[in-house]
């Protein structure tokens, strides 16, 4: 994909399918190479005045009263990145690396970092060439910047530490010798520039959330499906009851609901029966899947402001001819905002494994077969994928004690309060990607489900969502091994094919 950054604000929706693993072309408007060079001129007038600026030419953390040689400041650019580059852990998957590069340039296309036009072109150059550092996922405490993760970013761009290139992981100097990129020579502040920011939470916060955005939507349709198994009723999704109490996220998901149902033969066939209501896991669905919304909703809010923000230290007021120390590096917002998407996503996965309870319980499933399967005690059926709906939701539940609230000291206690956002982040996508597959599971029992429904038909999206779950995974007459078919049904949320398939059958999805 091609991606141009301008002085107008940057959103999250662009940068979706470099999260979801598109490669990207990346390149920046005049008016940011103008703002950069801005930067840059306030940094070289300091040195050329020999003024004691933090970063510029002192030592950093609880060493920053030790000022540095103006001969040996590019070697103190060098030492910061070789002795912050201590991640342990898995690495990061190249996709989230690949977002990462993303803002990191965005943030130093503030101009606050007065760095040179020439390091964000050579970011820009790795982009362009897909030589993606191998990033390790731990190390960091999320203030000061994400020190170590980020140290290991910038590795590559003078031409140490390891990449992946032509799907090879390799020590960078060769890829970058591949790729015909000549390694760069660092700068006053630039190591410090690149490994200061909080852009390794802020990726891994945005990816959680637009992957729960999309789990939130395919729950609607995983609701509206089992709602139509169970013969219950769409009457709570009435538009009079949500403006009762106007949250925005319940009028959006009983919206959604009623719309998917409507007009459903299913549904019309029972109108008169004497059952009243139905249990809180379908009557209460807007309540609670609009709370996740609006959870999200904020964390969104957060998230955009974080992208185009600049969260170096210090940073350069070019139209001041200024450079001020402070905290943007802190990843306090972003950090809470992780464990907010952890928590509403949690509620939201529990809600969804109630309701698979209801599909497979035959005390609970009015009339359908035991765990749905035409011979049961012979047959097992779909018993143990509510037991494994029930595992994943107790581990988001222990997933989503915040982080966020946790501090330990750092830097001989100079940096002595510290957010823990790339932990609040890398929970909240555990939580979104355990989600993902308790929505498929409710997906697949409300299918099974509805396949013993001969007579009558539900709306023309379900049956579209219907249609584009048994393209994948087949109705369950004898038992088989299920972990492919969860697998599938998880991997088809994951890439939003039965909101589109009930978005094209004429569904107002939002």
């Amino acid at each position: 994909m091609d991606l141009t950054f301008t002085t107008a604000p940057l959103r999250l929706d662009p940068l979706a399918p470099v999260f979801a693993g598109e490669r990207v072309r990346l390149r920046l408007a005049p008016a940011l190479s103008r703002r950069i060079e801005a930067g840059r001129r306030v940094v070289e007038r300091v040195l050329k005045e020999g003024r004691t600026v933090y970063g510029v030419n002192t030592g950093f953390g609880k060493l920053s009263n030790v000022r540095i040689g103006d001969g040996e400041l590019g070697l103190l650019q060098v030492n910061l990145l070789r002795s912050h580059a201590c991640g342990v852990g898995r690495p990061l998957p190249t996709a989230t690396v690949r977002a990462l590069l993303v803002l990191r340039v965005r943030a130093l296309a503030t101009g606050r970092s007065g760095v040179r036009p020439e390091l964000v072109a050579k970011l820009i150059e790795l982009l362009d060439a897909d030589v993606i550092p191998v990033v390790p996922s731990q190390g960091s405490v999320g203030a000061s910047g994400d020190l170590a993760p980020l140290a290991h970013l910038a590795l590559a761009l003078i031409g140490e530490g390891e990449v992946e290139h032509d799907g090879r992981r390799m020590a960078a100097a060769r890829a970058l010798a591949a790729a015909g990129i000549t390694p760069i020579v660092l700068a006053a502040k630039e190591g410090l520039s690149l490994i200061n920011g909080t852009q390794v939470t802020t990726a891994l916060t945005a990816e959680a959330l637009l992957r729960a955005e999309n789990v939130a939507r395919h729950a609607d349709v995983a609701c509206a499906l089992t709602i139509e198994a169970l013969k219950g009723t769409n009457a709570a999704f009435d538009k009079r009851i949500q403006e009762a109490r106007p949250h925005p996220g319940q009028r959006v998901a009983a919206a959604n609901l009623h719309g998917l149902m409507k007009g459903s033969a299913i549904l019309a066939s029972h109108q008169d029966c004497d059952r009243v209501q139905d249990a809180y896991s379908m009557r209460c669905a807007p309540q609670v899947h609009g709370a996740c919304r609006d959870q999200l909703a904020e964390a969104r809010r957060v998230v955009e402001i974080e992208i185009d923000a600049a969260t170096d230290n210090p940073l350069v007021f070019a139209e001041q001819g200024e450079i001020l120390s402070g905290g943007n590096f802190h990843a306090q917002p972003v950090a809470a905002a992780a464990d907010r998407v952890a928590a509403a996503v949690t509620d939201l996965a529990s809600i969804c494994e109630r309701r698979v309870e209801n599909l497979v319980n035959p005390d609970l499933n009015f009339g359908l077969p035991a765990f749905l399967t035409p011979k049961p005690g012979l047959r097992s059926g779909l018993m143990i994928a509510q037991v494994v709906a029930a595992a994943l939701v107790s581990e988001c539940k222990s997933l989503s004690f915040p982080a966020s609230v946790d501090s330990i000291p750092t830097s001989a206690n100079k940096e002595d309060h510290v957010s823990m956002g790339p932990i609040a982040a890398r929970k909240a996508l555990q939580v979104v990607e355990n989600a993902e597959r308790v929505v498929g599971i409710e997906l697949l029992a409300a299918a099974q489900a509805l396949d013993f429904e001969t007579k009558l038909q539900t709306t023309k999206p379900l049956r579209a969502a219907h249609a584009a779950l048994r393209e994948r995974v087949a109705k369950l007459d004898d038992d088989r091994i299920l972990a492919p078919d969860l697998e599938a049904a998880a991997e088809l949320v994951r890439t939003g094919a039965l909101v589109a398939a009930a978005r094209k059958a004429g569904a107002k999805l939002l």
